[in-house]
């Protein structure tokens, strides 16, 4: 029973090896280009393609996103013969984009809700609330990215975040002059670089 599934996992990892380097070929990538998407080492794809390690679940839907094909092509035999069934419909990418953008929007008829709502209840004109509203759309975007956007988008969602969120709190507390604010940014920055920069192996 133990051969039996020790099988079937090497045949696995066989098909999942041969699909990725057929995808990548056909898609006329480098090893080295593939990394560099994925946020990986050269050495990790190659290991993927010699069969001699599996990428886990969630690079396999980075893959799926770069390739436009679904997860299970990488396990099926012959897949590439079979390709038209994998494939992911234009509408499901289309459908993604109008989601992030009606959450997004959202955000924003939440904020004018408010904005309309302190202007005519209190003497109190909250104009910041569009502000607050550029890191909440950063964060939504941020959270919808884990679901099916890629790695790399995390550098540009979380640099927009973060210095819209520190613009917002100098803006609230203006009356304090907290412009040393901006100072913490910095360091932070250089992390969402540096781990943008980061290869996984």
């Amino acid at each position: 029973m133990t051969y039996g599934i020790m099988i079937t996992m090497k045949d696995i990892k066989a098909t999942v090896a041969e699909n990725i380097t057929e995808l990548r070929k056909l898609n006329k990538l480098t090893q080295a280009e593939l990394a560099d998407k994925l946020n990986y080492t050269d050495k990790a794809v190659s290991k993927w393609e010699r069969a001699e390690s599996t990428p886990d679940i969630e690079v396999l839907h980075h893959l799926s996103d770069i390739f436009g094909v679904t997860i299970d092509y990488f396990v099926h035999e012959n897949a590439k013969d079979e390709k038209e069934k994998f494939l992911i419909p234009q509408e499901i990418k289309n459908n993604r984009t109008i989601v992030a953008s009606m959450v997004v929007s959202l955000v924003w008829l939440l904020a004018t809700i408010i904005f309309v709502y302190t202007s005519i209840n209190t003497t109190y004109n909250f104009w910041q609330v569009f502000l607050w509203a550029l890191p909440a759309s950063g964060l939504v975007l941020l959270i919808l990215n884990g679901f099916w956007g890629s790695r790399k988008n995390v550098f540009f969602i979380m640099t927009e975040f973060v210095w819209t969120l520190l613009a917002c709190i100098y803006v609230q507390m203006l009356e304090y002059n907290l412009w040393l604010i901006f100072i913490l940014g910095i360091p932070i920055q250089v992390l969402i670089i540096l781990w943008s920069k980061l290869k996984l192996n």
